[in-house]
């Protein structure tokens, strides 16, 4: 490897090792293999025991022919197993790299074969690949690199014996990232687990199922998207929703478990769990417990003044506050309750747009309702099963015995 080769090696090592967020890392790490060898496409499968999970993919082609709406679903994630019939699944086996000046000149002998039903279903034509084993410290095979079409005046091309090495030595320093990258992974969510089996616990015993945690994220995260909020932004707000009602924790079951109209000094304190909330997330230095902290406590303010506990008005509620409160009153309306069937969704709309500038800001109103596809899409795969409200009827023996499973 000439000194030009070994320096992009060693810069490329740098940036890698700068990066922690997987999804990220992997984007990265496909772009600067394109950037080495001119290819057209490329894709990275990680390995776990007997199956490959394809995890990324760039390719320059048809992300011009289809834009990049179209590309998320045409990359997504899939698992195969790891067999010698695929070319990544051979590489991972034998630990070999693969250089195939033209995938339709595989000789019939071969213990791989390319399948061409991608190509054909989008219309592309893989000529040259490079098939590279990510290996780790320990020798073993983690992960496998695909670089597809390397252009040369606009026409794919077979890929160079150096960009085998350079490519080996990459996919190396890759695997180490990967690794750590996906031991950041693992511990971030141990911590987002954490944090929405506290927050099923307050809504346990409000009577609320698991999934109305996790609509109301998806949709705080889809109206913060909405309006323009930087990627790490959406991602705080998405962790830190299901906090919002967390101080029902606090609240006697006598009142929050009444099942006729509150009397004003109770609910006077049922508006401390806005309080508690925010006394319970108070003085943490981690990002998302303080940002539940602010969502804790202003979720139920009212755009005009009206609501509680501060009665602040207007963009002096917290923006996080004022998503929240939005995406939580379309998701209790919405949504079946033990104590209700769910609203008609013209109904429910009725009441929001009733509420806008009121209740809501009028900003989060409009862009929820363009959003009305995206919000039905969120619905139906969080959707309430029947044995969701089993639980609020009792534990039965035969639910301790699943539990030691």
């Amino acid at each position: 490897m000439d000194e030009k080769n070994f320096q992009e090696i060693l810069d490329i090592g740098i940036a890698l090792s700068s990066e922690h967020d997987l999804s990220k890392l992997l984007d990265k790490i496909l772009s600067k293999a394109q950037e080495v060898t001119g290819a057209d496409g490329g894709s990275i499968y990680l390995v776990n025991k007997d199956k490959m999970i394809f995890k990324a993919s760039r390719n320059k082609t048809l992300l011009e022919k289809f834009g990049p709406e179209k590309m998320k679903e045409i990359v997504k994630t899939f698992v195969i197993p790891v067999t010698k019939k695929s070319m990544a699944g051979y590489t991972v086996v034998t630990g070999k790299l693969l250089n195939i000046p033209n995938v339709k000149n595989i000789p019939s002998s071969a213990d791989y074969s390319y399948d061409p039903t991608f190509d054909k279903k989008y219309g592309y034509d893989t000529v040259s690949m490079l098939v590279i084993p990510m290996i780790n410290r320990e020798g073993e095979v983690t992960g496998v690199l695909q670089l597809i079409n390397s252009m040369e005046n606009g026409k794919p091309v077979a890929f160079k014996t150096s960009h085998e090495k350079i490519i080996s030595s990459f996919s190396s320093q890759a695997a180490i990232s990967i690794t750590n990258a996906e031991l950041n992974e693992d511990l971030k969510n141990a911590h987002f687990d954490t944090i929405f089996r506290l927050s099923e616990a307050a809504e346990y015993r409000d009577k609320e199922t698991a999934n109305h945690i996790k609509r109301v994220s998806h949709y705080s995260r889809l109206l913060s998207e909405k309006l323009g909020c930087g990627p790490d932004a959406c991602e705080l707000i998405f962790w830190s929703s299901p906090m919002h009602d967390i101080g029902k924790l606090g609240i006697p079951d006598a009142i929050l478990q009444k099942p006729g109209p509150l009397t004003p000094e109770e609910r006077a304190v049922m508006e401390q769990h806005t309080v508690i909330g925010a006394l319970v997330l108070k003085d943490s230095p981690i990002p998302v417990i303080a940002k539940s902290r602010i969502v804790a406590l202003t979720h139920h303010e009212k755009y005009d003044g009206t609501g509680y506990p501060q009665k602040i008005k207007g963009e002096d509620i917290p923006l996080e506050g004022r998503i929240v409160a939005l995406a939580d009153v379309y998701d209790a309306l919405s949504s079946k309750r033990v104590y209700k069937p769910p609203m008609p969704e013209e109904k429910v709309i009725s009441i929001l747009k009733e509420g806008k500038g009121t209740h809501f800001d009028p900003v989060l109103i409009d862009l929820l309702l363009e959003s009305m596809k995206k919000i039905a899409e969120i619905k139906e795969e969080f959707s309430d099963k029947e044995s969701d409200y089993d639980k609020f009827s009792g534990i039965k023996t035969a639910d301790l015995k699943n539990l030691l499973q």
